[in-house]
């Protein structure tokens, strides 16, 4: 098995593993979230909506690439401009939740390379949604 295969296979066992947490929820596509915080319920996100959250990305070893709470400012996000799994989780989202949300590589990067990020990459981001608009 090359390198490239057995990192897939890492990947998919730790979203496996995932499912057998009761503190992991399940959305459309298989993107897994953990609850860090519930907003008050307001806002409705939409494709078409902009929204700012702060955010941290990171692989299943840990390493990160990329956060705005480091940067110290939030990002502003058109949400039909992002990777579907990213989208799936801000549709389901209210402001002022704060969620772990794990997305499966076929609904982020997929099997291409992309910057830092490895093809076959779970994509592991920390998001606190602040506004809709």
């Amino acid at each position: 098995m090359g390198r490239k295969e057995e990192y897939k296979l890492k990947n998919e066992l730790f979203l496996a593993q995932l499912r057998q947490d009761d503190s992991v929820r399940e959305l459309s596509g298989g993107v897994f979230y953990r609850v860090i915080n519930e907003g008050d319920g307001r806002g409705d996100v939409k494709a078409n909506s902009v929204v700012t959250v702060h955010y941290k990305g990171s692989l299943i070893n840990g390493r990160e690439f990329d956060n705005s709470w480091t940067r110290g400012c939030p990002e502003a996000f058109r949400v039909n401009g992002l990777i579907e799994g990213f989208q799936i989780a801000l549709v389901n989202m209210h402001i002022g939740d704060r969620w772990v949300v794990y997305i499966p590589y076929e609904l982020g990067y997929g099997k291409r390379a992309s910057g830092p990020i490895p093809a076959f990459s779970t994509l592991i981001f920390e998001i606190e949604l602040i506004s809709i608009a």
